[in-house]
């Protein structure tokens, strides 16, 4: 009897904490947690599932990295390291994978509202609807396996906070 592998077509490597601080004065083990949510799930998940990807000789691998993995802000601290990391990694899977048929794209949003910003005195106009993002995402997805958005930049119209 043949073992069928069950199709693989896309991977959104989206989780993620953020812990505000500067490096010098965050909490002990801020980084270490913080590279636990935002980098390792999304290392450890790729190394999971795209040998499943494989076979088909397509799919799309979208890791959420932030306007914090291009730019460092204050108060971004062990966040903004891990964003650069993840970054990193999207570009490296790019390099290995582009060859086989995969594509990744680095998502690379400013102030998206979510549940993160609840609490937040925000006027919401400067927070972009994270349906814009989820839009962009598809989009990216929809285009021919001949090309490929390898950075997703999508910042609010009123700039970064």
């Amino acid at each position: 009897m043949q073992q069928q592998t069950e199709r693989i077509e896309v991977l959104v490597n989206n989780a993620g904490v953020f812990w505000p601080g500067a490096v010098l004065t965050e909490a002990e083990g801020n980084l270490e947690y913080m590279l636990q949510a935002n980098l390792l799930s999304a290392y450890h998940l790729s190394r999971a599932l795209v040998p499943r990807m494989l076979p088909f000789g397509q799919g799309h691998i979208f890791n959420m990295c932030s306007i914090a993995s291009l730019v460092a802000y204050p108060n971004g601290g062990s966040y903004a390291i891990t964003k650069f990391a993840l970054l990193g990694l999207s570009k490296v899977l790019r390099e290995e994978l582009k060859s086989e048929g995969l594509r990744v794209t680095s998502v690379l949003p400013g102030a998206t509202y979510t549940a993160s910003w609840e609490g937040v005195e925000v006027p919401p106009e400067r927070l972009m609807p994270a349906e814009d993002i989820a839009e962009m995402v598809y989009a990216t997805y929809a285009l021919s396996t001949r090309s490929v958005v390898e950075e997703l930049l999508i910042r609010p119209q009123l700039g970064d906070l």
